[in-house]
């Protein structure tokens, strides 16, 4: 664990509580960042993020420091991001027959691009966004999905192949002029 994370860890344990402050400062970033790309809406995220340190919080006690805290907190994150992808998806579900195909971008398609990633990774189920997420937009190594999703390195591998191959196929039902 990074010796900074930990110092500011134990203080906080020991009652100095605006030590907290500096574990949200360090690792806010990469987690709003996580629930953005999770989903997909900047006031969802933000409330989630909240969450997320909040129940860090209350559960900093239960860290042990066998993974760095930002893994840990990872896992409390994408753990929060999963339950709320899962109670929308139950609320809302759009078939991917529905969403309608995509005209040729104008312009740079820059925005245009960023929507139609947007909407593959929303046909996602949440597990596999939730991989797609962590590998492709936050970066993380195989070993580190495995400490955040709490699975095996194989199931890692087959569950991140799984996923593209679903993207793929959703990829196909939305399609360009351009990729016919």
């Amino acid at each position: 664990m990074n010796e900074d994370d930990r110092t500011l860890v134990d203080q906080v344990l020991s009652g100095e509580t605006d030590a907290f402050a500096g574990l949200v400062r360090r690792h806010h970033a990469r987690i709003m960042g996580l629930c953005v790309s999770m989903l997909g809406d900047r006031t969802r995220a933000e409330d989630a993020s909240q969450e997320v340190f909040l129940k860090a919080f209350k559960s900093l006690e239960d860290f042990r420091g066998a993974s760095s805290f930002g893994t840990w907190l990872h896992r409390i994150a994408v753990n929060r991001c999963l339950d709320l992808m899962r109670r929308q998806k139950r609320q809302t579900a759009e078939p991917l027959d529905a969403i309608p195909e995509r005209e040729a971008p104008q312009g740079d398609g820059s925005l245009e691009d960023a929507d139609l990633v947007r909407r593959l990774l929303d046909s996602l189920s949440p597990d596999y966004r939730a991989i797609l997420t962590l590998r492709e937009l936050q970066g993380l190594g195989y070993k580190e999905i495995m400490e955040v999703l709490g699975i095996s390195m194989d199931a890692v591998k087959a569950r991140l192949r799984r996923a593209r191959q679903s993207l793929l196929e959703s990829a196909r039902h939305i399609s360009t002029p351009d990729s016919v």
